[in-house]
């Protein structure tokens, strides 16, 4: 059963039969912004939101960042699935924009940290967003197995005002994987910058 993630809140990475999930998916899922016309009518919006993932070794540096222009790791262990320019313009389909999937049992052993980052490519305003959420789960950006846990941003009112947002940190602890939802809203613009402000306030 998956859970509602809080911010600060940790969880371990077992599935229900008890066994460590080696290989998660981050999925981002959200909408185009519905505005209303001087006439009456409405229109949409396109949001482009970008999902990144940066990886930090025990010394907290960034060895490497996976973004809509470098679509995996050198070893292939993190991918992205693509860059979404629109959102869901028709309503929400259910189905997630963005997806980086993580193998845990193939990441470069110097990998203690894996940030998830966000960022509105446009400087469209989180609190303008009629639906934006985060699920974690194991399977394939294909074939969704189990949801392990999902976090709702869009409902946050901390979000408005913010371009950028740390959705949360997966670290290792004596060999195995934990996750922190951290979901804090940051001032940055770029995503270098949030680079920076993860390697700060977040390792």
């Amino acid at each position: 059963m998956a859970i509602n993630l809080q911010k600060g809140q940790r969880i371990n990475l077992t599935k229900e039969n008890g066994t460590t999930l080696s290989q998660a998916c981050v999925g981002i899922n959200w909408g185009a912004i519905e505005k209303k016309s001087f006439f009456g009518g409405t229109s949409k919006e396109a949001v482009d939101l970008d999902g990144s993932c940066i990886l930090y070794d025990s010394n907290k540096n960034a060895t490497e960042v996976i973004y809509f222009g470098n679509l995996k790791s050198r070893n292939g262990a993190v991918k992205h699935s693509g860059d979404d320019l629109t959102g869901d313009v028709n309503g929400d389909d259910g189905l997630d924009n963005e997806v980086i999937t993580v193998d845990f049992a193939n990441l470069d052993p110097a990998v203690e940290h894996v940030a998830m980052v966000l960022h509105s490519y446009r400087g469209q305003d989180f609190g303008t967003i009629p639906f934006a959420s985060i699920r974690i789960y194991e399977g394939t950006p294909t074939n969704v197995r189990e949801v392990f846990a999902k976090y709702d941003i869009a409902n946050d009112k901390s979000f408005s005002g913010h371009v950028s947002m740390v959705m949360g940190v997966f670290y290792k602890r004596n060999g195995e994987w934990k996750f922190n939802a951290i979901g804090d809203p940051t001032s940055d613009k770029k995503l270098e910058q949030t680079v920076q402000t993860v390697q700060q306030k977040y390792l």
